[in-house]
């Protein structure tokens, strides 16, 4: 979070009126430049998720820092409410995903937070914790990001239904040879506080898109 704030204060440092006259970039290391703040300000909506009427407050509190002149608050008074805001409007925005994606038709929300629709009945057998299976699964972010996919590399998964994450280990067994089901896992059931650093972030809602291809005898 300090390296978004820091690049944030960079990106500001300009101004809203400079911005508007700067014209558009040509030359390749302009255009990367560009990039650089497009990407910066992706992060701070994505971060921060920010209301129209909260980005005057904000823009004010860069201008008087980059103005290096009195403030009208104590920063260090506020990096714990700031990393609070963040950790709510995440928590909210993913309590709306899981909402949503509860009133769909078909869509059942077991106790532990796993939300099952199964899009293709199978027809054979269902695997037991003991069973090893193998599987094609497509796995994304709540914002549609693959971080993983055999699907994607040809190449389906082989594994011990009680070696992989409590979302699998609870879903994989509703299914039946042949059958295709939709696993949406919260992050208490997935990879939680930890993630998975360069995939998956901390407390990041899974959703996997999974065929049971057959139990391994």
């Amino acid at each position: 979070m300090r390296t978004i704030l820091i690049l944030s204060m960079l990106f500001c440092s300009i101004g809203p009126a400079n911005a508007a006259k700067t014209k558009k970039p040509k030359s390749e290391e302009q255009k990367t430049l560009y990039a650089i703040g497009a990407d910066i300000a992706e992060q701070i909506i994505n971060q921060f998720l920010f209301e129209e009427k909260e980005r005057p407050y904000v823009m004010k509190g860069f201008q008087d820092r980059l103005a290096e002149g009195k403030l009208d608050i104590e920063v260090k008074d506020y990096r714990g409410k700031i990393r609070q805001m963040i950790v709510d409007r995440q928590q909210a925005l993913r309590n709306k995903f899981l909402d949503e994606a509860t009133a769909r038709e078909g869509a059942k929300r077991f106790p532990t937070g796993l939300i099952f629709t199964e899009t293709l009945k199978g027809t054979g057998e269902k695997p037991t914790l003991k069973d090893k299976v193998r599987v094609h699964y497509h796995g994304t972010l709540t914002n549609g990001q693959v971080f993983d996919s055999s699907v994607a590399r040809n190449a389906p998964a082989e594994f011990r239904v009680d070696g992989v994450i409590a979302c699998w280990k609870q879903g994989i067994p509703l299914m039946a040879v042949g059958g295709k089901a939709e696993l949406i896992c919260p992050s208490g059931i997935a990879y939680g506080k930890a993630g998975r650093p360069g995939k998956i972030p901390p407390y990041a809602t899974l959703v996997f898109q999974v065929e049971l291809l057959a139990i391994i005898k």
